[in-house]
C-alpha cells in the first residue's frame, strides 16, 4: 500500500477561475509546482481529485477539461515533475443537465473519487493526506479516512470558519507539502528510536 497527497485543483495548484476551462487562463499558484516535486521526491502519490460540475451544467464539455489536464501534466513535466493521477466529478444534483444531474457519490465533500484513487492505485488512506482551499476538500479527506489541511490559496481565507476542530490552515500548497514533509520525518526519527530502545533492552 502506498501513501498519497490528494489535490484539489483550482484555488491550490492552479489560480481560482470561476468555471476554468481555457489552456490560456491556467495558472500555477506560485510554489505548488515546487510542492508537487517534494512531495512525489518523498515518495508520495500525487493524485488530484476536482469538482468540475461545469460540464455537468453545459458550460463546457469533459474533452475541454482533458486538454487542460494534458496541459497541466504537459507543463509540470517540463519542469521535472507530474502528478499520478487525475479524477474528476462533473455532477450536480440540482443545475446538472441530463445524465449529469445525478445525486453521485464523487462530488467533494463525499469521498468518492478518493476512495476509487486507493482502490485502483492501492493507496493506504491512513497515511495519505488531502490539501485544498475549501472545507469540501477537508470533509471529503476525513471521509475517506485521511488527514487533510487547507490552504489559504483560492477560497481559503474564507474558509477557515468552516472546518472541523483541529484542522491545520496554511499559506499554500508549498507550506503543506513541507508540513507533511517535516511531519513525517518525525514520524520517522521517532521510529528509529524506539527501535533502538527496543534492541537496547
Amino acid at each position: 500500500m502506498r501513501r498519497a497527497v490528494f489535490l484539489d485543483r483550482d484555488g491550490t495548484i492552479n489560480e481560482e477561475r470561476q468555471y476554468l476551462c481555457r489552456v490560456e487562463d491556467f495558472h500555477f499558484i506560485g510554489g505548488a509546482v515546487e510542492a508537487i516535486r517534494l512531495l512525489r521526491g518523498k515518495g508520495f502519490l500525487v493524485v488530484v481529485v476536482t469538482n468540475q460540475s461545469g460540464i455537468g451544467r453545459g458550460y463546457y464539455a469533459e474533452d475541454d477539461l482533458h486538454a487542460l489536464h494534458r496541459h497541466m501534466h504537459a507543463e509540470l513535466e517540463r519542469q521535472g515533475t507530474g502528478v499520478d493521477a487525475c479524477y474528476f466529478c462533473p455532477h450536480h444534483p440540482t443545475h446538472g443537465q441530463g445524465s449529469y444531474a445525478v445525486d453521485c457519490a464523487c462530488r467533494k465533500p463525499l469521498p468518492g473519487m478518493l476512495l476509487q484513487a486507493a482502490s485502483e492505485l492501492g493507496i493506504d488512506l491512513a497515511s495519505s493526506w488531502m490539501i485544498g482551499d475549501k472545507s469540501a476538500d477537508v470533509e471529503a479527506g476525513l471521509a475517506a479516512g485521511c488527514r487533510a489541511m487547507l490552504v489559504k490559496t483560492g477560497y481559503g481565507a474564507g474558509e477557515a470558519g468552516y472546518l472541523p476542530p483541529g484542522i491545520r490552515v496554511v499559506d499554500d500548497l508549498l507550506a503543506a507539502a513541507r508540513a507533511i514533509i517535516e511531519e513525517n520525518q518525525h514520524a520517522a526519527d521517532e521510529l528509529v528510536q524506539l527501535k533502538g530502545e527496543f534492541n537496547a533492552d
